[in-house]
């Protein structure tokens, strides 16, 4: 049996670990759930799992949680609440979903509990994978994947050290403008941006998907959590989203983790790991799909592979700020204030005006994230 916290219980990610929890209830019990700010959901998941604590963002809300409770269940709310959460004594693993750089903080603070935490926010380590990876080892924490495609990348690894490495392939669905000109991209709507392909995913990250930006923030994060160069992470286009990702080995046999798109299935491996549970939910018919198909990526349209890896290689702040940046423009796109190209211009904008500090410490790299976003926003 595993106790399980999850940080950000409601959204894509939160929702599709209930349904994990739900398929295995002798082997995961969740005892700690965080939410943003949907109460009802959050009420649901609380009375159906009787977690020990419950947090949300909005403390007026916390209130209408404790009124609401019929049963003995701690309510936090903020920042706090999602510490009180990540240190949970009870807690074997705290997994990490809240979209954005608010769980970074929590993510430290369960690795200092020798906690091991399964990472689904890309933020997490794009800002500070070296003192992220540091403090793990400190603790003798884990740091689990739980995007599917370093989720694949760790199954196709099996414990072989980095050196052993040529490559390593993250794969990319290419996003719902894989085909379109770049001529009509000033042309993009929200609308048309938030149809991905392949996934069913938050605002955030699937208009990340549809720039690219998710594939580059990933390459950064594959770099820290798998200890390679970012030299050796390289991105190809795989519109059917079946292969998650492959490791090249230095002999130049290639291994790759094939399934059915279903994020179920990564996040059970994170929770269950290292054994594997049975589970009926992904089901893959390769006579179905037909064909799978492989392309270069289009730097030139989508620019923000190439930013992703200035960002890694030079690494100190620059990937916060790359982080941060884009965080604002796309909120800034969300909200009709800029184009779908802008986003990528921003960024580099931002990223060009960066001092970079080349080995920050914690409070140099929040500094740098706030002044990216003061700086984007500009």
């Amino acid at each position: 049996m595993k106790n399980v916290v999850v940080l950000g219980s409601t959204g894509s990610i939160g929702t599709s670990t209930i349904k994990v929890a739900d398929d295995l209830p002798d082997q995961i019990r969740l005892v700690g759930l965080a939410a943003g700010n949907n109460v009802d959901l959050l009420l649901e998941q609380a009375r159906k799992h009787r977690p020990e604590a419950i947090s949300i963002t909005d403390a007026t809300k916390a209130q209408t949680l404790q009124d609401n409770l019929t049963f003995n269940t701690r309510v936090y709310s903020g920042n706090e609440g999602l510490l009180k959460l990540a240190t949970l004594p009870s807690a074997d693993i705290v997994l990490i979903a809240i979209v954005g750089t608010t769980g970074l903080q929590p993510a430290l603070a369960a690795i200092r509990a020798g906690k091991d935490i399964a990472v689904a926010s890309k933020e997490i380590l794009v800002m500070a994978g070296e003192i992220v990876m540091r403090e793990a080892e400190r603790n003798g924490a884990r740091v689990l994947a739980v995007d599917s495609e370093h989720s694949a990348i760790f199954q196709c690894l099996d414990g072989k050290p980095s050196s052993s490495v040529r490559r390593l392939w993250l794969t990319a669905s290419g996003g719902p403008f894989r085909n379109t000109p770049k001529a009509e991209f000033a042309s993009i709507t929200v609308e048309r941006a938030l149809k991905h392909p392949s996934w069913v995913m938050g605002r955030k990250i699937t208009i990340d998907s549809a720039t690219l930006f998710n594939k580059g923030l990933e390459m950064i994060e594959a770099r820290w959590l798998f200890g390679v160069e970012m030299e050796r992470v390289s991105v190809v286009v795989h519109p059917q989203s079946v292969v998650h990702s492959m490791v090249e080995f230095v002999d130049g046999s290639i291994i790759a983790q094939l399934s059915t798109p279903d994020m179920c299935l990564p996040i059970q491996y994170a929770l269950t790991y290292p054994n594997r549970a049975r589970s009926e939910r992904v089901q893959t018919n390769f006579a179905k799909l037909g064909s799978l198909t492989f392309e270069e990526p289009d730097t030139d349209r989508f620019p923000a592979l190439k930013l992703a890896r200035k960002a890694g290689e030079v690494g100190g702040t620059l990937p916060a700020v790359l982080n941060a940046a884009n965080e604002v423009a796309v909120e800034a796109f969300c909200a009709g204030g800029i184009s779908f190209p802008q986003i990528t211009e921003t960024v580099a904008r931002t990223m060009d005006a960066h001092k970079v500090s080349e080995r920050p410490t914690l409070k140099e790299i929040l500094e740098a994230d706030a002044w990216a976003r003061q700086e984007a926003l500009r």
